[in-house]
């Protein structure tokens, strides 16, 4: 489980390894663009909606365990992307399938 820390005294969000590396790709594109944008996402345990301000002033820390170490899926990156190009800003999606396989 790997955490996203936010603002300064840091405030410790956990998030999945896998959607936290896939959040950092295209977290920090935005933030050296020097963009400001939401970022929301839904506690499953909880039942809450949560939303924060992301602007390159404010400090951000992503803590991944150190064995995550799997491939990038381009969908998923592009499909966050898309979100977070959107008046609503970027919302945390559920990771689709990977691209299938080339028909020969």
């Amino acid at each position: 489980m790997g955490s996203l820390i936010y603002g300064a005294p840091g405030v410790e969000i956990p998030f999945d390894d896998r959607a936290l590396l896939h959040l950092r790709v295209v977290v920090l594109a935005k933030l050296r663009r020097d963009e400001k944008f939401a970022l929301s996402w839904d506690d499953e345990a909880t039942g809450r909606s949560h939303t924060i301000w992301l602007h390159p002033a404010i400090p951000l820390q992503f803590v991944l365990d150190a064995s995550t170490n799997t491939g990038l899926n381009r969908h998923w990156i592009e499909q966050l992307t898309a979100v977070a190009n959107s008046g609503s800003g970027l919302r945390l999606l559920p990771e689709p399938l990977a691209e299938p396989a080339a028909i020969a």
